[in-house]
């Protein structure tokens, strides 16, 4: 199980106001201790829309990747902010996403190719599709689409598109969640990584709740093959869960008291 630091998104507010404010320090210290928390790869956000992305990802993902060691996830459709970003990155990162809804495909298909990085391709037209045959029909055509990029299906991640629980159709959505997964990880071939943003399950719920919801949900979709998670990795519970996910498929060794 791959895990990918989601912490560094545009709803933490000390990123960032150092994001806003060019604090390298600050964002270095915070990347330190996400690295220190068992990341694997860090996702770097720094706006919802793009725009100013050009002047704020490089800055943000270098100062990153020197204070913590560790691959990247660009979380960005601004082309040309990838684009002045990957010459900056050591290792291929991830690019974080491509939807049937992105204007740049072209752009962005071959930025990744160009670098040699691994693309997230995502169940979203619009809206997130309430059928898994929708899912799997959008991310079939993504695939076509970043093959004939020259992109092999290693490098690309597919994410089913997680919803919360607590709203409308919250709980039909879920259950096409984890369909979709174990039905990548079956018919797809050659194989296809699978991701998934766990903590999006839990969103509008009492704090007090997140951690459960996640944990769980994570669990879930462990159980249909899922390859990679986005959590929040200051979160116990969910970390403890992503050991002994590791430690149930033989990626660990187990010891009690790495969970004590």
């Amino acid at each position: 199980m791959l895990v990918i630091a989601e912490n560094l998104n545009s709803r933490n507010k000390a990123y960032m106001e150092a994001v806003n404010g060019r604090d390298r320090k600050t964002i270095a210290a915070i990347a330190k201790s996400l690295a220190e928390k068992g990341a694997d790869f860090i996702n770097v956000q720094c706006s919802t829309d793009g725009i100013g992305d050009e002047e704020t990802l490089p800055m943000v993902a270098e100062t990153v990747q020197e204070a913590s060691g560790l691959p990247l996830c660009l979380d960005s459709r601004n082309a040309r902010a990838l684009e002045k970003t990957l010459t900056l990155c050591k290792e291929p990162p991830l690019i974080n996403y491509l939807s049937a809804d992105e204007k740049s495909c072209d752009d962005i298909l071959d930025i990744t190719n160009r670098f040699k990085a691994s693309l997230i391709i995502r169940a979203l037209k619009g809206i997130v599709p309430t059928t898994i045959e929708a899912k799997l029909l959008i991310l079939e055509e993504l695939i076509e689409k970043a093959n004939a990029a020259d992109i092999p299906n290693e490098r690309l991640f597919a994410d089913p598109s997680v919803v919360h629980i607590a709203g409308g159709m919250g709980q039909e959505h879920l259950l096409n969640t984890h369909e979709c997964v174990r039905a990548l990880v079956e018919m797809v071939d050659p194989p296809i990584n699978t991701v998934a943003w766990i903590s999006n399950v839990s969103t509008g719920l009492p704090k007090k709740l997140k951690p459960h919801v996640n944990a769980g949900f994570l669990c879930y979709l462990a159980g249909a093959g899922l390859d990679a998670a986005m959590v929040d990795v200051t979160d116990a519970e969910v970390m403890k869960t992503v050991y002994l996910i590791r430690a149930f498929r033989d990626e660990t060794v187990f010891s009690p008291a790495d969970i004590s």
